[in-house]
């Protein structure tokens, strides 16, 4: 079947719901509410919103088509409205001020979630200021404020299905999309208060991924994960949150949480759930998580307004966090209903003076009824009212919790097929596969080259490696990696270049396809790529006698006779050997990335004293922050300025990750001759923090050629995250280091996990050639 998430949203606190295996949060184990998901004094109807597969998403889609008639079902529309900052740049473009102008005024307004430009420019002096300072401004300023809010645009809807029990041209005015999607005119608002029934069919890459991983446990080990299932204690997935090890994790990925797990240490399925509602932007600025942190660790006093409040809060350490908490506390010290608390906490969210004064009113009424002293209810009214701003669904931080433990079981105990479903579900995304393809080898799994004899259609387990998929090749896709692969299990491996061509269709193979599967180095089994890609048109001779003869019937059993000689294997033709700069580059303009090595893994020995900054270590960095980096060009967009300057934006790569860096007219013009694409550069850079991401802008640029071209450097540093190193680890390096004797002195780097960095220099000194940077970078937890 399409595998299914354990549940999302308030659903996942009925009871009904998991005896249907809707979801599979038991509601009673965790003190979830039903009537936060569905109550006598709800107005509306609750979605239920379900987590599919997002390869298989469009297969559910299909179904619910056939089930209930294609005139009855259809996709929601959604409207993209002009929020504040989007309505400032888009009327500065329509005025044509000039763009610096406008992103100076935009980067005023605060990053505060949804906030509308009349607040900002009340909360945010300097922005006022900068509006009445210019004319020009002002007017923009004013359109601005009478635009935001409008739709700007139509889309369809990412989850929402809408099920009709009569053809929905009857209902509702349709609408169809620029791809051809036949969606509703009405959005999910205006569907609901029609009264038709929607539905959020969810496509998630991570079920992809648990789901393939749990195949590849089976096939390659014969071992049956059932991971609906799993033990909710197992001491080494903690561990592995509580260092922080969380990169494709499920909700746990970013450097913030990254951090905030290592200083948490959690140890029960309780506290991810408690870290998925406290990882948000308001808990975040009203300095929750360092409180929540201290009294998990003692640090701060766990007190209890009330006895009654205990059972409620002990688990959150005193902390109002759920929104179920919101209710429980109204039910129990005011004799609220649980409907009538689930009112509560919608005025609370909402904040509107005349509902919360009634419901004040309301909450102190009852808890006067209790014998609650009047003061200590109205402290606990405020403290809910301050907290329900922040509060979360714990039905939903629940459900998404397990999904992330699973996702952390399967990294720690099979970490090599889960790499592989995981690189495989990311494979047209060149950025995340850079990213993981680090991280796999900072976990001691080698990334194989593709291979004709080795290859599957995407990327796979061998051992304690993962081998590059066929159909990832420029130009190649998946008819070509199966007709490969089903040649292969039919006859067996490859022997030559000639026996490729007589076995394979020429309708799968043409001159580019060949000369992808060279320069990839997937051909590397059947001979030196020189030779090879020299071979070409031999080889394409072959191929197409070949395929000839098998359409006229003559390739088999009776293909040579007297008529007609079997045809002679051709020599592979002599070629002038490809540097080492060459191999790489064919290399990554057919995998999109490096594989068996890195044109900055020879300079590394060489930088010790330069300080640079990995980029996989650029978010966190502080706005504005000049830092140094090592990367290579690896494409570029020109720009023009509104004057007419030159500049560009370049994408950038080290061997860490991908970066997008920009180069504005002044320093472009000074840098010009030197930013070429592949050239390995030492840079100065400018970190820029906005609202879409970070991104860089360049300051000054060296070639590191003419670095490294100085005397060696007196010291080979190595980066250790001791988090990760383990025995074996270090048995690894200790081995490499005794391997190459030389003479230039190891420096350690020692990450501990709390953040701080210790500096050890080694006893043994190493001839630090590329090959040995290379092999010790890829032992785990070396980080550079």
């Amino acid at each position: 079947g399409v595998p299914v998430g354990p549940g999302r949203g308030s659903a996942a606190g009925s009871l009904v719901s998991y005896a249907l295996r809707i979801t599979d949060v038991d509601p009673l184990q965790y003190n979830l509410l039903f009537e936060r998901f569905l109550n006598p004094e709800r107005v509306s109807m609750p979605d239920i919103d379900i987590d599919f597969c997002m390869r298989r998403r469009g297969e559910l889609i299909d179904y619910v088509t056939r089930k209930y008639g294609r005139e009855n079902v259809a996709q929601i529309i959604t409207f993209g409205t002009m929020a504040a900052k989007a309505a400032v740049k888009d009327v500065g473009r329509a005025m044509d001020i000039p763009y610096g102008e406008v992103d100076r005024l935009a980067k005023l307004i605060p990053n505060t979630l949804g906030i509308e430009l009349k607040d900002a420019l009340e909360e945010a002096p300097q922005l006022k200021a900068a509006v009445n300072s210019d004319e020009n401004l002002k007017e923009l300023m004013a359109v601005a404020l009478r635009l935001e809010g409008l739709s700007r645009h139509a889309s369809t809807h990412a989850a929402g299905v809408v099920i009709s029990p009569r053809p929905l041209t009857e209902v509702v005015p349709l609408y169809k999309s620029n791809k051809d999607e036949i969606t509703t005119q009405y959005d999910m608002n205006a569907l609901e208060r029609v009264g038709l029934l929607k539905m959020d069919f969810l496509g998630l890459t991570t079920l992809t991924v648990l789901h393939d991983t749990v195949g590849m446990i089976e096939q390659n080990r014969g071992a049956k994960i059932d991971i609906d299932n799993l033990s909710l204690e197992d001491e080494e997935t903690y561990k592995l949150f509580s260092r922080g090890d969380t990169t494709a994790i499920f909700q746990f990925e970013s450097h913030g949480m990254r951090d905030i797990l290592r200083r948490y240490q959690p140890t029960r399925i309780e506290d991810l759930t408690a870290l998925n509602a406290l990882y948000r932007p308001g808990p975040i600025q009203g300095g929750m998580i360092d409180d929540f942190i201290n009294r998990k660790h003692g640090k701060t006093k766990v007190a209890f307004e009330l006895p009654q409040l205990k059972d409620i809060l002990e688990e959150t350490y005193g902390v109002i966090l759920y929104q179920e908490q919101v209710m429980q506390i109204a039910n129990r010290l005011a004799s609220f209903s649980l409907g009538e608390a689930d009112i509560l906490r919608r005025a609370m969210g909402k904040k509107k003076k005349e509902e919360m004064a009634a419901q004040r009113a309301k909450f102190m009424a009852g808890c006067a009824a209790n014998k609650i002293p009047e003061k200590r209810a109205e402290k606990i009214f405020n403290l809910m009212e301050e907290f329900a701003g922040y509060g979360f669904n714990k039905s939903h931080s629940c459900a998404y919790a397990l999904l992330a433990y699973q996702t952390a079981y399967l990294k720690t105990h099979y970490p090599v097929e889960f790499m592989a479903a995981l690189l495989t579900s990311e494979a047209g995304n060149t950025d995340k596969v850079v990213k993981y393809i680090n991280e796999a080898r900072g976990m001691s799994i080698s990334i194989l080259p593709p291979d004709v004899n080795e290859s599957d259609l995407y990327f796979t387990p061998v051992g304690e490696a993962i081998r590059f998929g066929l159909a990832a090749i420029k130009n190649v896709g998946e008819n070509t990696a199966k007709a490969i692969r089903e040649s292969r299990m039919a006859q067996g491996e490859f022997k030559s270049l000639y026996d490729f061509c007589e076995r394979i269709e020429s309708r799968f193979l043409n001159k580019r396809v060949f000369e992808s599967l060279i320069k990839s180095g997937a051909l590397d089994s059947l001979g030196p790529r020189e030779p090879l890609l020299a071979s070409v048109d031999d080889a394409l001779a072959t191929l197409q006698r070949a395929s000839r003869m098998r359409e006229s019937g003559q390739h088999g059993l009776f293909m040579a006779t007297a008529a007609a000689p079997a045809p002679i294997p051709f020599e592979l033709h002599e070629a002038e050997p490809w540097s080492e700069e060459e191999r790489l580059a064919s290399e990554y303009a057919m995998l999109g990335f490096y594989v068996s090595g890195h044109p900055l893994a020879k300079y590394a020995s060489r930088m010790a004293d330069l300080k640079v900054v990995s980029l996989d270590q650029i978010e966190g960095q502080r706005n504005g922050k000049e830092i140094a980096i090592t990367a290579l060009i690896v494409s570029s967009r020109p720009m023009r300025s509104k004057k007419g300057a030159r500049w560009a934006i370049f994408t950038i790569q080290d061997m860490t990750g991908i970066q997008e860096l920009l180069a504005f007219p002044e320093s472009f013009a000074r840098l010009e001759q030197i930013l070429k694409p592949g050239q390995p550069l030492l840079m100065k850079v400018r970190v820029q923090v906005e609202e879409a991401g970070t991104r860089l802008s360049l300051q000054e640029a060296r070639l590191l050629q003419d670095i490294a071209d100085r005397p060696v450097s007196s010291e080979f540093p190595v980066r250790l995250d001791l988090r990760r190193m383990d025995d074996q680890a270090m048995e690894r390096l200790t081995e490499l280091m005794e391997g190459s004797p030389g003479n230039c002195p190891v420096v350690f780097e020692l990450c501990r996990p709390d953040g701080s960095v210790a500096v050890m220099r080694a006893q043994q000194r190493v001839n630090a050639s590329p090959e040995l940077v290379e092999a010790i970078r890829q032992v785990r937890g070396v980080m550079r």
